[in-house]
């Protein structure tokens, strides 16, 4: 029996790679062969899942400060992470942040970074943003952007919101209240219309382009491709075609809902699995709402071990519901 490991993070609890490790540790205690896929939305992990960081540079945190932002660098292909730069959790939460003053300058340095370093692709994962500044810092720090001539940009974005509904829809997570999340709703308006004199592209017209406060959207500007941030990944390691051939997929993430079947990876890979015929276990941290076809099997470790527990001790307990659905 063979078996794809393909989970997404268990947030605040266990990473992907940690995840997929405990899917195969358990596997080959059950005489099973398993392949290690551990995936991102195109948010925080991304960089994790796609072979960790290598380089480090120092650069303008959301708030000012000076950040030290890790960095992939390969064969010319950089993978650059916006949380590591102009991330929420770099300036304590949605509590300690300053959501009008929050830059996503620091992004475009580790941009700008990767290219001076002969990167010619550079993957941007646009999750856990501290920001809603529609790319300007990032645009900033990448002036004068005929440096990135030449240079693939590509942008996977973990949601699909347009440019000026950023602010509403991800203003609140950031410490924004109502009067603040009107006036960057404002400012993003205006920024749409500079964006079409500037640049002659119509950000609010791109599915996903308010990914990261409008990150994605400034850097539309400048020539990126967005793409749904699954997809992406799964195209860079060659999912689809290490699930073919294989007996079962297994998929999981922290709390399953219905925005788990609106390009994220739990459903992304049902769906991936059921065009390949193999069958699927999702082994999820809890569950929030209604399930699809998509999730095969299901498994809640709340349910099951308690949520006291399956929080505690969650890659290990991943392992013990496979090993148990082996069993069975």
């Amino acid at each position: 029996m063979h078996i794809v490991a393909a989970p997404d993070k268990f947030r605040g609890t266990a990473t992907a790679v940690q995840i997929a490790d405990a899917v195969v540790l358990a596997a080959e205690q059950a005489g099973a062969s398993a392949d290690a896929v551990p995936l991102a939305d195109g948010g925080e992990g991304t960089l994790e899942v796609l072979g960790g960081a290598n380089r480090t540079t120092t650069v303008t945190g959301p708030l000012g400060d000076p950040v030290e932002a890790p960095w992939r660098l390969q064969r010319h292909i950089a993978v650059v992470e916006m949380a590591r730069a102009s991330g929420l959790a770099l300036v304590g939460g949605a509590e300690a942040n300053d959501p009008l003053g929050a830059t996503t300058y620091g992004t475009g340095e580790l941009i700008e970074a990767a290219v001076e370093r002969g990167a010619r692709r550079v993957l941007v994962g646009v999750g856990g943003s501290a920001t809603t500044d529609g790319g300007l810092g990032a645009l900033r720090a990448l002036y004068p952007t005929q440096r990135l001539k030449g240079v693939e940009l590509a942008v996977a974005c973990d949601v699909r919101t347009r440019f000026t509904d950023a602010a509403t829809v991800f203003g609140p997570q950031k410490g924004a209240g109502p009067a603040q999340v009107e006036l960057l709703r404002r400012r993003l308006e205006r920024l749409s219309q500079v964006y079409a004199e500037t640049y002659g592209v119509a950000v609010d017209d791109i599915e996903g382009s308010g990914a990261a406060g409008g990150l994605a959207g400034g850097l539309a500007c400048v020539g990126a491709e967005l793409g749904n941030g699954f997809e992406l990944l799964a195209e860079e390691v060659d999912l689809y075609g290490r699930i073919e051939g294989a007996d079962l997929v297994v998929t999981g993430e922290g709390a399953l809902d219905a925005t788990s079947f609106q390009g994220k990876v739990v459903g992304g890979v049902g769906e991936m699995a059921a065009a390949a015929g193999v069958p699927v276990l999702t082994v999820v941290g809890r569950v929030d709402g209604a399930t699809t076809s998509a999730c095969g099997e299901l498994i809640s470790l709340s349910d099951r071990f308690g949520a006291e527990l399956a929080m505690a001790d969650t890659a290990r307990l991943v392992g013990q519901a496979v090993l148990d659905h082996l069993a069975s």
